[in-house]
């Protein structure tokens, strides 16, 4: 949960600190105050869309910094913030994000620069803000669906995942199927010109490192009379020629060798430069014996040259045609060998491709329907819940119903037999949910975006959030202003269930209902200074009688009326006597 939030230079706000606590904390303020700005500094906190258009005029940068404090038990929140090398400091987590005029944006986790992307994951796992736009969102019919499978726990999401690996690899069959039969034709032609390359390349079957080995055997048959001359030239200095003239160099080696030998008694030093010349003369006759059979195997012979010279031709034509080297055309033929496999079409390749995609399919329906039965029976234990959190929300005959219907063929998806109906299938099921509103008995259970008011859509998402909460979820719960369209006996029920919200949550609240306010366990008024050219917002907490003035001003608009004072009074006697019956 979050124990201070402080925001400089994001809209009207200059500089503010709020402190938090757990419990119910409310934030009001005139209209333009920059109340909003609260929610959205959050939202910028934890790696919301940075706008350049919020940092206040004349500043270069807005920042927005937050103090959060982990829980013990919470692993997994512990070990990702541990794995992106922040610290903490015992359980705080001191969070930052900063954003200049020219929309550049900085974040900071546990002192250390990180990726927005980390803000966004811890917000995932500790905030949850909800505003009149996330009403409009519920409006959707994927939201619903959405708020449904969250509901339905993690048995239903092993389902859900499951399908959606079934169905994607149900479509890439079906897709790859289409796909061959449609460019049958084509496929031949390419395979035709494959087919046509291995079978040149097969045929003159390239070896790896051959063109080395026969331009190097190519130059010595070239210069094989050179070679030779040379051969035996140095063979001859080494171990002299059949004439017998001339000193070789075995025969000189080996005599001063001997004559350091001879005198290696009276002087050591002798000896060993004889030793060294003995392993000189065991090396010429070495040198000289390879010559020799070098001279031996030397050959002049035109035919070989002529085939080498036919051999890489043919390499040079495999090069010229399908890569730039021998390794290149290895290549080229392996991976035309995989191409081929893909591109077959025959009759028989059609088949088994079918009967895969049949298979697929089969399963893909078997899945959907598991997926209908989960949703079903979650439906049913949802909108109980959220029915009877309505009851306490003033709306005491209401009744949610959550609908599970098939989606007709042909809206979107793919075409599947489910549960011996004909379905849209997509990536999330072959099911529309629809949440309606039954708004007294007898009355036709209507769509939510068609028969809810205003403020009866302001306490069914208070009433979803509610059942969220029981079932776990983020530890801190924004709502902006989701009370608007709200009053009277509805706005102190509305008041009453954010305090029992907050019994296992932190709740912050921005509101204009007095009755709401009057429910807090913190109370912060954000407050205007329009003196300057510039209006300047700041954050202030209010307790007793400032409290009951602030509670007046929202009543009346006038915080110093006696009798706006009183019913302020009225109001939050009412609610310290709610909470104190256990009504948080």
């Amino acid at each position: 949960m979050l124990d201070e939030l402080r925001i400089t230079g994001l809209g009207v706000i200059e500089d503010a600190t709020l402190p938090l606590s757990d419990g119910l904390t409310v934030i009001t303020g005139e209209t333009g105050a920059g109340k909003t700005m609260v929610v959205a500094g959050l939202g910028l906190l934890f790696g919301g869309r940075a706008d350049a258009g919020r940092v206040r005029p004349g500043e270069k940068r807005a920042v927005v910094e937050g103090r959060l404090r982990v829980r013990r038990g919470d692993k997994v929140l512990r070990q990702r913030i541990a794995d992106s090398g922040a610290e903490l400091e015992g359980d705080e987590l001191l969070l930052s994000r900063t954003l200049t005029s020219e929309g550049r944006s900085r974040a900071h986790v546990g002192g250390r620069s990180a990726p927005v992307g980390l803000l966004g994951d811890i917000g995932t796992q500790v905030l949850s803000i909800h505003g009149q736009s996330d009403q409009m969102r519920l409006l959707q019919p994927a939201e619903q669906r959405a708020a449904l499978d969250r509901y339905a726990g993690q048995a239903h999401e092993k389902i859900a995942t499951t399908f959606r690996e079934t169905f994607e690899r149900w479509r890439a069959l079906a897709d790859e199927l289409a796909e061959r039969r449609r460019d049958a034709r084509e496929r031949a032609r390419e395979a035709d010109v494959l087919q046509l390359g291995l079978a040149e390349i097969d045929r003159i079957d390239p070896q790896p490192g051959e063109e080395e080995e026969l331009a190097e055997e190519a130059r010595r048959l070239e210069h094989a009379e050179a070679l030779r001359v040379a051969a035996a030239e140095a063979y001859g200095a080494l171990a002299g020629d059949d004439t017998g003239d001339g000193a070789d160099a075995t025969s000189l080696v080996g005599g001063a060798y001997r004559a350091l030998l001879g005198q290696a008694d009276t002087d050591p030093v002798l000896g060993e430069l004889g030793n060294r010349l003995e392993a000189a003369v065991a090396g010429i006759a070495d040198v000289a014996a390879e010559l020799t059979g070098y001279l031996e195997g030397l050959d002049a012979d035109p035919d070989r040259l002529a085939r080498i010279f036919e051999r890489r031709a043919e390499l040079k034509g495999l090069t010229r045609k399908y890569a730039e080297d021998l390794p290149g055309v290895l290549a080229w033929a392996e991976q035309a060998r995989t191409r081929l496999a893909n591109l077959d079409v025959s009759d028989e390749a059609l088949a088994a491709m079918e009967a895969d995609r049949d298979r697929s399919a089969a399963e893909t329906a078997d899945l959907a329907a598991q997926l209908t039965a989960s949703r079903q029976a979650a439906a049913g234990r949802f909108a109980d819940a959220v029915t009877a959190e309505l009851a306490g929300l003033a709306m005491p005959h209401a009744r949610v119903v959550a609908s599970v219907s098939p989606r007709p063929a042909g809206r979107g998806g793919h075409d599947l037999t489910v549960n011996g109906v004909e379905c849209g299938v997509t990536a999330d099921g072959a099911d529309e949910v629809e949440l309606q509103l039954c708004a007294h008995p007898g009355a036709p259970a209507t769509a939510l975006q068609k028969g809810a008011s205003g403020g009866e859509l302001s306490r069914v998402m208070l009433a979803i959030e509610a059942v969220f909460a029981g079932a776990g979820g983020p530890p801190t719960l924004v709502f902006d202003e989701v009370d608007a369209g709200v009053g009277g006996e509805a706005a102190v029920e509305i008041g009453r269930r954010l305090a029992r919200l907050a019994s296992r949550h932190q709740v912050l609240v921005v509101t204009h209902l007095p009755q709401v306010a009057a429910f807090a366990d913190l109370h912060l008024v954000v407050s205007k200074d329009t003196g300057g050219a510039v209006t300047v917002s700041g954050v202030h907490r209010v307790e007793d009688a400032e409290r009951a003035r602030e509670l007046a001003r929202m009543l009346a608009g006038m915080p110093d009326s006696h009798l706006g004072i009183a019913h302020a009074e009225e109001l939050l006697a009412v609610a310290a006597k709610s909470k104190g019956r256990g009504g948080r």
